[in-house]
């Protein structure tokens, strides 16, 4: 019996996040910075920065937080992974990111760190595994009423968790679920396959 590698997209994810936080611990979280998504004031010499809104899931405040988050995508994420493929799990991912990022950049004047937005759409994204055409999913809306209205409840608190990012999470595995449930495309035209030598023909000589 051996280990396989199963989730490669979740694993991978979970590993580089582990990386970052130690990276983080060792630098007392300066190089977390790196990997935030940060407030407004972009400063175009520095890419990094623009980078950071797709990487700002790698860093985390600590190892607690880093635990919340990772405990339920190593839950959710293999599941997810092997339903729809990894890549097109890898494509929700990068999208769910960069539209978190953009909006903390153009709304808020904080930076964003964590992978609780990743985790809520896949949450909703679960939430939808039993979708059928012209029906929604009781689950669903418990799922979508009990953590996104937590969240919702939770703005008006103040904290140091970013709830939009949790509310803008949940709506983009919400509507990941019903466009891969309508059998609509959401994930980019396949890697092209090398083609294959052609057979040599025998001639014989004349």
């Amino acid at each position: 019996m051996k280990v396989r590698y199963n989730a490669p997209v979740v694993l991978t994810f979970t590993l580089l996040a582990v990386a970052v936080q130690v990276l983080g611990t060792l630098t007392g979280n300066t190089s977390t910075q790196l990997f935030a998504a940060a407030p407004p004031s972009f400063h175009p010499p520095y890419a990094i920065q623009y980078l950071g809104l797709v990487t700002h899931p790698l860093g985390h405040a600590g190892w607690s937080h880093l635990f919340g988050n990772f405990m339920l995508v190593l839950l959710l994420g293999p599941l997810l992974e092997e339903r729809h493929g990894s890549w097109p799990l890898l494509q929700m991912m990068l999208i769910t990111a960069l539209v978190t990022g953009l909006c903390n950049a153009l709304f808020f004047d904080t930076y964003l760190v964590g992978a609780s937005g990743i985790v809520f759409m896949f949450i909703l994204l679960g939430s939808m595994s039993n979708f059928r055409r012209g029906e929604i999913p009781l689950t669903f809306v418990l799922v979508a009423v009990i953590f996104l209205g937590r969240e919702l409840v939770n703005i008006f608190q103040l904290d140091e968790v970013s709830q939009f990012a949790h509310i803008a999470g949940g709506l983009m595995g919400a509507g990941f679920g019903f466009a891969r449930a309508r059998g609509a495309a959401i994930e980019l035209p396949p890697l092209p396959e090398l083609p294959e030598e052609p057979a040599q023909v025998g001639v014989k000589p004349r």
